[in-house]
């Protein structure tokens, strides 16, 4: 299933009805004009869901205002998302692995996806992964191969506990029905 099939919305459920890499790219143009900067964080959490789990990719758009003197300060976030299905995997402890290098793997592909438009722009951009850095978590096992697979993709990342775009964005999207309807499901 590639990237283009998600069904994208903004926070608060509204659909976004043009190409993604339009829709950031007027959302960079409205802040650039605003004189502020953005990064961008990319990050997927899953929740187990009947037979199956929900998957949530997100993107978030933070902007920041230089005040000058050195005062940089935060101008808020915008988080764009996707919810998907999938009875592929394993729940309990036997699957962790798999999934957690399946969400990694969405979180890269959508990076991919956007990175021509952020290197346009010079924007800096982390892929976060929603794996525990302590051996005595389950999702540590994926650590090592998540980190690698990052790293050799070219791109910046955090873990847990640092990895907000997957553990507190993504994770509020795969609890609730906060981007609206399953985009699909994979067998």
């Amino acid at each position: 299933m590639e990237e283009t099939d998600f069904k994208w919305h903004r926070m608060g459920g509204k659909k976004i009805n043009i190409h993604l890499i339009d829709y950031i790219e007027s959302l960079f143009e409205k802040e650039f004009e605003l004189g502020r900067t953005v990064k961008v964080a990319i990050g997927t959490d899953s929740q187990i869901k009947a037979k199956g789990y929900k998957f949530a990719t997100v993107i978030v758009i933070t902007t920041y205002e230089d005040l000058g003197g050195g005062v940089v300060v935060g101008r808020g976030a915008m988080v764009i998302g996707a919810n998907y299905f999938s009875h592929k995997y394993k729940t309990g402890k036997k699957g962790v692995k798999e999934r957690m290098l399946f969400e990694v793997s969405k979180s890269i592909e959508v990076a991919y996806k956007i990175s021509p438009l952020l290197d346009l722009y010079d924007i800096p951009l982390e892929v976060h992964a929603d794996i525990n850095p302590d051996v005595k978590w389950e999702s540590n096992k994926a650590l090592s191969e998540a980190i690698g697979y990052i790293l050799g993709m070219g791109y910046d990342f955090k873990v847990k506990p640092n990895a907000w775009a997957a553990t507190k964005s993504a994770d509020k999207s795969s609890r609730s029905w906060f981007f609206g309807i399953f985009n699909y499901i994979y067998k």
